[in-house]
This record gives C-alpha cells, structure tokens and sequence, in this order.
C-alpha cells in the first residue's frame, strides 16, 4: 500500500515523508491519494487542458480569428467608440482588468468584478450568473449593456458597413462583405477561444514521465517545489478543494454561495438568483476556473479580495455561515460544501504556493492551441 493513502490529509513533518510525498505525487495520478469531497460529488482529476474544443456550428479558421482579434480590441463596438472588450480583458492584467469593477460607458462602474477570459473555451455557463449559455451568445451582451458598452447590435451593424476595411475582412472571413451582429459573434468567439493557459509548472510537473531523457525528467520534476507538493496534497485533501475545483481548468463549472451575498445590506448581490429568479439561487456565483489565479486580483466577485491568503482564509472559516430565513423566500444560505477547515498559516502559504504554481503567464491569444 502506497504510504498516506487513506492516512491524515495533514502534510507530514519529517523530510523523509516529504520526499516519499513527491514520489507519490510523481506516479500516475491513479495512485495519488483519494481526494477528499462530500458524497454526491462527481469529481474529475486535475490535470491537463485536451485541445480547444470548437463548436460544429462554429469551427476555427485562421481568418474568423484575425477578425476576432481586431474586433476584441476595437473601441468601434462602444457607443463611445473608447471601450473595447480589451478594455476588461487585458492580456497583461491575465485577461482581466485588475479592478474591483470594471468601469463602462461614461466611466460609469458596474458591480461586479470583471472575470478573467482566458480558458472560457472550456466553459459551460458565461458571466458571473450564467446568464449566457455559449460564448457566441456571451460576446454581444456587454456590446448591449448600458453600463458596459452602451450600445445597440442594430447601431453597430450599421457604423462597420459603412468602415470599406471591415466589410473587406468580413468577405475574407465569411465569403460574404455584409457585418452581422452574427458573423461578429461567431468572429468574437472563435478568437476568445484561443486564449488557452500557457503551460505551468504544474503541468510540466505532470508531463515529466513523458521525456525522453532522465535528464529532461528531472527537470520536470523539479518544476514546482515540496512546498507547491505539499499544497497540491491540501488541495485534495485536508483543504476540500475539489469539491468545486477539479478537472482540467479547476472548476466545476457550477454555481455556489460562499456567503457574499451581503443579503440587504449596501453590497447586495443576488447572484444568479437575477437570471433564473430561482429563490435557492440567491447568492450563487460561477466557480472560477484556478488556471492562472495568480494573475487576476481582486477575486471573487466583487473583488473586495486582493490578497489571496484573505481569500483562502474565508475558505479556512467555512465560507460566511448563513443559514436560511424559512420566513423569507429569498434568504440565502451558505453552501453546505463549505465546513470549518482548520488549517494553519503554513497550509495556507502551501495553498498559495500551489496556486502559483497552476499559474502560467497570462495566455498569448495568438495561437489555437496550448502552448508549450
């Protein structure tokens, strides 16, 4: 029997136990330790992205991606002819922005935190609430929303036929000159699905038993230190990670309430509640994909966090207990995933340091494809 499986999730002290730790974690990932996830909870291994999956009603080409691209960082698409989606996804800011809350049309500041796009084409639910169900649907609601872009789809259809440069790109990409809120979506979408995490040390962690030197293995091996080991150990086990993040992109792609609603109170956000009108939806958020965590502060989302040990020390509490009000239909409650974790300040930096180590920097969005 491998040692710690089925043992304490606690990282053990001795060096000794630390090395035979890494050589487990080195093995295939069927001979990991189980993870430790509530009943109930289908769970993915963590590892690494598959190729981009591109949809059959909107394959990839080389020229829908050139179009995507200068779309993506035209301000044309805003009324002010100023805000570009770059705006809110910068490459350098891990295709975020860096803010609490974005600010839109006539700087006026929405309220919530502006979600990283790289790896959204692994996603299955867009924004914050969910309220988009593929990304070509999700590429032309910030165009249309007042606070956001500012725009109509009829407006905008309009001031690219008239640009000779765009209807000559759109002939390139789509055979046909006349823009379209469609082929503009279909555009958006397929060049935001080539923005793919670079590889990590994580991953090359994991790719070390594929080299074809030992030399080259060892490298790899050596890619994330015994401190990032011991907070992939926590992550799967003692700190309960994979409840909510596991797979390829570190997420279950569902919605949770961690206890940020702020229920009646002056930074209220029903969640996805205001898309569904669902009461048990109250307070729900997306849970975000971890790949490149490291570059996207503030989290969650309002971003009220720009520390990460903050972040992980609500997890650390439990998340904000809140129980449910039987007497109000709309009270929140506090996921039943989250429990009282107890661990210590050197878990915690062990956490942060795994985190770092999923952590890439920020993705090209030049090529279709995982770089190397």
């Amino acid at each position: 029997m491998l040692p710690f499986l089925g043992e304490s999730a606690s990282f053990p002290s001795k060096a000794s136990s630390i090395a035979e730790l890494r050589k487990i974690y080195s093995q295939a990932r069927k001979y990991w330790p189980v993870a430790e996830i509530d009943e109930g909870v289908e769970v993915e291994e963590i590892g690494l992205l598959a190729a981009i999956p591109f949809p059959e009603n909107n394959p990839y080409s080389d020229k829908k991606f050139d179009l995507g691209k200068r779309l993506f960082n035209d301000g044309n698409l805003s009324r002010s002819k100023q805000i570009a989606c770059a705006s809110c996804h910068d490459r350098d800011l891990g295709w975020a922005d860096g803010r609490k809350a974005s600010f839109g049309h006539d700087r006026q500041r929405g309220n919530r935190n502006s979600p990283t796009i790289e790896n959204v084409a692994y996603s299955e639910h867009f924004f914050w609430d969910g309220r988009a169900v593929t990304l070509e649907q999700q590429a032309l609601l910030p165009i249309q929303d007042p606070i956001e872009m500012n725009f109509t789809l009829a407006e905008l259809e309009q001031r690219l036929n008239k640009d000779s440069s765009y209807r000559k790109a759109f002939k390139v990409a789509f055979d046909d000159d006349r823009v379209t809120a469609n082929k503009i979506a279909l555009s958006l979408a397929t060049y935001q699905r080539t923005i793919v995490s670079r590889r990590s040390d994580f991953d090359r962690f994991l790719l070390a038993s594929k080299q074809k030197t030992e030399r080259l293995k060892a490298i790899y091996r050596a890619a994330i230190s015994d401190k990032a080991i011991h907070g992939l150990h926590l992550f799967r086990t003692k700190a309960r990670c994979m409840n909510c993040h596991y797979g390829p992109t570190f997420s279950d792609q569902k919605f949770h309430n961690i206890g940020l609603t702020y229920y009646k109170r002056k930074y209220q956000d029903l969640g996805r509640y205001q898309h569904t009108q669902l009461p048990s939806d109250v307070g729900k958020f997306k849970t975000p994909g971890l790949r490149g965590v490291m570059n996207t502060a503030p989290w969650m989302h309002n971003g009220f966090f720009a520390d990460m040990t903050g972040v992980l020390n609500i997890y650390n509490a439990g998340g904000v207990a809140i129980k449910k009000n039987k007497e109000d239909p709309l009270s929140p409650e506090t996921s039943t995933l989250l429990k009282p974790l107890s661990l210590t300040r050197e878990e915690i930096s062990a956490l942060v340091e795994f985190l770092k180590s999923i952590s890439a920097p920020p993705a090209l969005g030049q090529v279709a494809g995982l770089a190397s």
